[in-house]
């Protein structure tokens, strides 16, 4: 044992400080902890009840405000209700106790529903839905699956052997309860309770009320008022523990109930601003400041922000009387471009007009460069983007590192530059701690990482800043606060540039240049820099290899904050002279600009021709000559990347690399100009010291104007042993830079000598189309391959059916005051409406493709779609990015997908009120496509291609054949649908998985056969009157089914079997007409009317028209033949076919005439027996129709369900019901499992049910 155990805890690490120059700072000025500060958290919610969330240092509540700016939480509480006798019937049913202590002036209560889980973030639900079937489900159900079981053994030693048919039925009965409770077990799913939510005024605030009693005991359920007025928060339920507020909007007409999505935004709001009293060295960074909390994720798509979520909040942060001072957006999305976007364009107003200071986490998605979200990437620079440092205090306190390292960025923390040049990274900052997290984990603090939570920290930076210049009464701005960052920042000169931005945060340097220099000419300015033709924020050269001098052309624009309308002295009065200065001997500047207040434009040259291979980074800086100590008040990024090309002498396009040595967080880049015809790379890497493992990062981006850095990106964490090469394939695109990344992990100890290789691969296609279909004829590819020897196996799969559907409604309407962009900019809100019908279980996505993986930088605001079934339960949500929402197994069914957009401008939603979505279905196995190695075999469908091989400068052909099969096919698909799948080229699997292409089948329409064609013999042609005739006689049966049993329906019928006596049809439209009351019903019941009774006596005796006019011996013969070999097969199969439908709907109605009149006649006559031989009479019909059907039949099923009503067959009851809800998802089956397996005691189902009946059967859809 160890003489010493030192028992100081470095608590300093868990949420550092010291680093960044916090500690030191508010030793030195305690009052300027954040006090009067507002920091809005734009996150995943903020729990009001974690550790360190109550109050700030000077005694003011933490948390003032909490809105779920999503939707998530919104309940339609629009119905309004009296309750006159002190109970309210609430919309699940109950009936709901109002407390004798509430106050409601006007007697008017608002009333909603909720399903509980639609509150829940994934990883509680999961808890709670395990929790709950473990005390609900589980001893319930193996009792009585004990019991079933025990009951049909005892039966089966009893009769050993089945003689008679009601024997036969005890034991069919017994084993269908077993089956019954086993396909119970196997289809559990809790889809939560639902509880009544009541919203009232008590003459001030509105106060709502949550029944989580289930029973309509309001006194015992949550009772809240609105959060902003009274600071309520509760658990919903006590093994939750999930805090919940509330909001109302619309007077009273939208609740909307404030949960949390995940527990992100509670850590991240801890970091920013915890205040623990007796533990002031977990304190957040800003102890005094206060928090609003914002939700922008969206429980509904996971985590995800929307863009409703974020303009709300911003709309929010916009109409807040007092003033927000710092937003923390640890959130985030890659944008395909970044200098327009309608959400860009808020986030500006936010910080221009409002002088909100912006920061952002700069994202996650390191080591390789141009790996910046959005935000901070907008059109402007004015967003702080925070990278994430991890320092020696935090590998001991939060990583139990063995060694303490240096400090330095993570490797995964994003690199700049921003791919149109903008600087990327503003600041770095502690990118991890570990601090409090919501009370739903059940843990009191949590370590977790990221940019997320370097972002909070520069956040709380920026607040104790606020807190000392509001205190000094230093004016500042949004401008002055983050150049203040920049100009004052440790800059590291040994850690990556691109990652670190300007350096290390540093507090207390920051402080004093921004009270030194707060009445500088440019404080309350932005240097709006566009370089270029795209107006790109800086330089950035990274199209190919640099062999000549490139002009730039740049604007610098000042730009004032409230531009509108501050003073016009001030934009007169301004003027600077500046001087410029760049460290780079290949950058050319003018050395003096003159700027007042306008435009003014220059030109920078670029002469990078000579440098070396890789990265240059440097910045054109802009001194004020009358004080260049307060630092550059703009700086013009440049970057550029000369690549490596690999000579056209070498024997193959490979580089190897041997006996490199990683450290930890060691970063090897290669910037390579990749070869045209390459298609695929493949990097291997394995350890040239024996027994030593590493954990390293292999990442490769390659960058395409307009598209994000993850369009062609792959990012692995990897294992590199010396036993066993490493392989990554990669897909390539030729003339474009590749940028390969090999780092060793940051917190991976040790030092390793790695080899490895990069090879360039290439099967290229340089003609065919990668969409056909049967029209095309023969599809001709060619491929070529310049590389090397390439071996091809070429095959096309089709994986999905897509098809297209148009919206059947739309409309469009402006939305209430949480939408409106102050002063007055309504936003209008599209709905759409689709519908669809899925075949069969599978797994489907839709797509909106115009707005597709489009979010911050779509020129509308949001979108979202929902799907809901028959019974309009939700199925599953999804938004900007489809390929995160498909839904694993859709069941079959018809279904609606209601989807929104909203902008507040009505004629641009206008133009999408018939827009198309796509809907991919994943087919039960592929389709292949024939492939031929020539044209001739390919027409004859001869011998298929296997393989072939592709010298360097060769052009090899392929024949693609259409679908030989189409006509099948095309059965099961809708008009203007087509097959989607995936063409490879490659033999081996590295490079298949990598290079394929996607391949699109178009589908033609199937011929429609005309149901006329078959010729009548000389014999039979009919005159025109009698056609006529026979199509009146159809006519009058089809409307005789139609009508209601009653006085026209006996007329009509009279007059029809007056002429047509022998006519089926007739009878069997009769029967429909009669039945309709009962087939309303759907299922078996005891409530018989005396109308009822006489419809079954009619019903009878119709039936039995139908049956007498069958000869059944002359059928089941037919149907037993093997072969029909006469000459009208086909017309007697047609005539057969219609007979035995007419008898089986002859028998099922009369056999279910039979059992109500059963049932009446039983319940009438006190059982006494008179009535057994209707009972027989059932049995004897429901035998007699299996000679045709199966008596799950969809035509069958109903007389099952009466002849197991009757008998009391409870256990076939159940079995027949379930098949019968397959079919027909109704509510009434579901009410009738529950009352039978009430009656069979199995209380754990019927519960289960019970609660789940709000939910599966809502009223109305769902709030966007």
């Amino acid at each position: 044992m160890a003489d010493l155990i030192d028992c100081n805890f470095p608590v300093w690490g868990l949420l550092p400080k010291k680093e960044t120059g916090v500690t030191q700072f508010l030793t030195k000025y305690p009052e300027y902890d954040g006090r009067g500060v507002v920091v809005a958290i734009l996150d995943s919610g903020v729990d009001p009840g974690a550790p360190g969330m109550q109050t700030t240092s000077d005694g003011k509540p933490k948390i003032i405000e909490r809105f779920d700016c999503s939707g998530a939480g919104d309940v339609d509480t629009s119905k309004v209700v009296q309750a006159p006798d002190g109970y309210i019937i609430g919309l699940t049913g109950r009936k709901l106790k109002v407390p004798s202590n509430w106050n409601n002036p006007s007697g008017e209560y608002h009333i909603g529903l909720k399903n509980l889980y639609s509150l829940y973030p994934s990883k509680l639900k999961e808890r709670v839905v395990g929790e709950r079937k473990k005390r609900l489900w589980d001893d319930g159900h193996k009792a009585a699956i004990a019991e079933a079981c025990r009951q049909l053994q005892e039966f089966e030693s009893k009769n050993p052997q089945v003689s008679t048919l009601e024997e036969r039925l005890q034991k069919e009965e017994l084993e269908a309860r077993v089956e019954v409770l086993n396909n119970m077990e196997k289809k559990y799913c809790d889809v939560g309770p639902t509880y009544d939510c009541v919203v009232f005024r008590d003459g001030n605030i509105w106060r709502a009320c949550i029944d989580t009693s289930e029973e309509g005991n309001l006194e015992a359920g949550v009772f809240l008022g609105e959060y902003t007025a009274t600071r309520d928060f509760a658990p919903l339920t006590q093994e939750d523990q999930l805090n919940i507020s509330i909001n109302v909007h619309e007077e009273g007409n939208i609740l909307e109930i404030v949960s949390l999505c995940s527990s992100h935004g509670t850590h991240v709001a801890s970091i920013a601003a915890a205040y623990f009293p007796d533990n002031p060295e977990l304190n957040g960074v800003a102890p005094g400041a206060q928090i609003i909390s914002l939700t922008v994720g969206d429980g509904r798509i996971g985590t995800m922000e929307t863009g409703t979520a974020v303009v709300r909040a911003m709309i929010h942060i916009m109409q807040r009387k007092e003033k927000v001072h710092v937003i923390n957006m640890s959130y985030g999305e890659h944008a395909h471009w970044s200098n327009t976007g309608r959400i860009g364009e808020v986030m500006n107003e936010v910080i221009d007009e409002y002088g909100v200071t912006w920061v952002a986490s700069a994202g996650n998605l390191g080591p390789a460069l141009c790996t910046i979200g959005t935000p901070p990437d907008i059109s402007s620079s004015s967003i702080i983007s925070v990278g994430a440092y991890v320092s020696p205090d935090m590998m001991v306190a939060e990583y139990s590192l063995r060694e303490k390292m240096p400090g330095m960025p993570y490797t995964w923390s994003s690199r700049g530059p921003m791919i149109d040049g903008g600087a990327g990274v503003t600041v770095c900052a502690p990118g991890g701690a570990i601090t409090s997290v919501p009370n739903f984990t059940l843990r009191k603090s949590q370590l977790m990482n990221g940019t997320s939570m370097a972002s909070p920290h520069v956040t709380g930076a920026v607040a104790i800043l606020i807190s000392g210049l509001l205190a000094k009464g230093c004016p500042h701005s949004p401008y002055s606060i983050k150049r203040a960052l920049e100009n004052t920042a440790l800059y590291v000169s040994n850690l990556d540039p691109f990652a670190q931005g300007s350096g290390l945060l540093q507090v207390e340097r920051a402080f004093d240049n921004l009270v030194s220099y707060n009445d500088a000419a440019e404080r309350d300015i932005r240097f709006a820099v566009n370089c270029g033709v795209n107006n790109s924020k800086g330089i950035h050269m990274r199209t190919g290899v640099i062999d000549r001098p490139k002009d730039y052309a740049i604007t610098v624009e000042p730009v004032f904050i409230t531009s509108e309308t501050i003073d016009p002295s001030r934009k007169i009065d301004f003027n600077l002279k500046l001087t410029l200065v760049c460290d780079a001997s290949w950058v050319q500047f003018p050395t003096h600009l003159d700027l007042m207040h306008m435009p003014r434009a220059f030109a920078i040259r670029v002469d990078a021709s000579n440098l070396s291979e890789g990265v240059h980074a440097t910045s054109v800086r802009a001194y004020d000559v009358t004080n260049i100590a307060k630092g550059p008040v703009f700086q013009i990024p440049v970057t550029v990347v000369q690549p490596m090309t690999l000579p056209k002498a070498a024997l193959l396009p490979d580089l190897t690399y041997t006996n490199i040595l990683f450290k930890p967080n060691t970063i090897q880049r290669h910037f390579i100009l990749v070869p045209d015809d390459a298609t695929w790379a493949v990097l291997r890497l394995k350890s040239t010291e024996k027994d030593k493992t590493g954990r390293f990062v292999i990442h490769t981006v390659q960058l395409k104007p307009r598209l994000a850095c993850k369009t062609l990106e792959v990012n692995r964490m990897i294992s590199v042993t010396s036993q066993s090469e490493t392989v990554q394939s990669f897909a390539v695109q030729g003339g474009l830079i590749l940028e390969v990344v090999i780092a060793k992990y940051w917190a991976n100890l040790g030092d390793m000598f790695v080899d490895y290789t990069i090879e360039f691969h290439g099967i290229h296609m340089i003609h065919g189309n990668l969409t056909m279909q049967s029209g095309d004829g023969i599809n001709r590819l060619e491929l070529r391959s310049s590389l090397r020897n390439e071996e091809v196996v070429p095959s096309i799969s089709l994986k999905t059916s897509v098809q297209v559907l148009k919206p059947s409604e739309s409309k469009i309407a402006p939305l209430r005051e949480r939408d409106i962009i102050p002063p007055s900019r309504q936003i209008y809100e599209l709905q759409l409406t689709y519908t669809f019908h899925s075949a069969k279980a599978t797994e489907v996505t839709p797509n909106a493709t115009l707005l597709s993986d489009l979010l911050y930088e779509s020129e509308y605001e949001s979108q979202m779609w929902m799907i809901y079934d028959s019974n309009k339960q939700l199925i599953c949500c999804g938004d900007a990015y489809p390929s995160k929402y498909t839904i694993q197994k859709l069941e079959k069914g018809d279904y609606t997908m209601k989807m929104h957009v909203r902008h507040e401008k009505r004629d641009l939603l206008e133009r999408l009120t018939d827009m198309p979505v796509l809907l991919s279905q994943k087919l039960s196995s592929p389709i292949n496509l024939d492939i031929y190695a020539n044209h001739s075999q390919a027409i004859i469908g001869g011998k298929k291609m296997v393989a072939a091989s592709i010298p360097p400068g060769h052009i090899l052909p392929l024949y693609i054949a259409p679908l030989s099969n189409e006509a099948k096919i095309s059965k099961y698909v809708t008009p203007g649908s087509y097959l989607q799948g995936t063409l490879t080229f490659c033999k081996d699997e590295i490079g298949k998985k990598v290079d394929s292409h996607v391949f699109k089948y178009i589908i033609s329409e199937p011929t429609k056969k005309n149901s006329n064609s078959s010729t009548k013999s000389d014999k039979e042609k009919t005159t025109k009157w009698d056609e006529y005739n026979e199509a009146l006689r159809d006519l009058k049966c089809n409307w005789l089914a139609k009508l209601e049993p009653g006085e026209y329906a006996n007329l009509l019928y009279g007059e029809l079997k007056n002429i047509f006596s022998d006519h089926l049809p007739v009878h069997t439209a009769m029967l429909t007409s009669l039945d309709s009351p009962e087939a309303r019903r759907h299922i078996p019941h005891d409530d018989l009317s005396e109308n009822t009774i006489a419809l079954a006596n009619q019903i009878i005796t119709v039936a039995d028209a139908v049956i007498t006019n069958i000869d059944q011996d002359k059928l089941l013969a037919y149907y037993g033949l093997k072969i029909d070999q006469r000459p009208d097969a086909a017309k007697i199969k047609t005539t057969m076919e219609k007979q035995k439908n007419s008898l089986i709907e002859g028998l099922v109605k009369k056999g279910c005439a039979l059992a109500r009149l059963y049932v009446h006649g039983t319940k009438a006559a006190e059982g006494d027996g008179s009535f057994e031989h209707l009972l027989e009479s059932v049995m004897h019909h429901w035998q007699e129709v299996q000679k045709f059907a199966e008596p799950t039949d969809s035509k069958v099923i109903i007389l099952s369900l009466w002849h197991a009503h009757i008998n009391n067959h409870y256990g076939r009851y159940l079995k027949l019901l379930t098949r019968y809800y397959e079919e027909k998802p109704l509510k009434e089956l579901e009410e009738k499992c529950i009352e039978i397996a009430r009656v069979l005691g199995w209380e754990h189902w019927s519960r289960l049910l019970t609660t789940s009946i709000p939910t599966r059967y809502p009223a109305t859809y769902r709030l966007f």
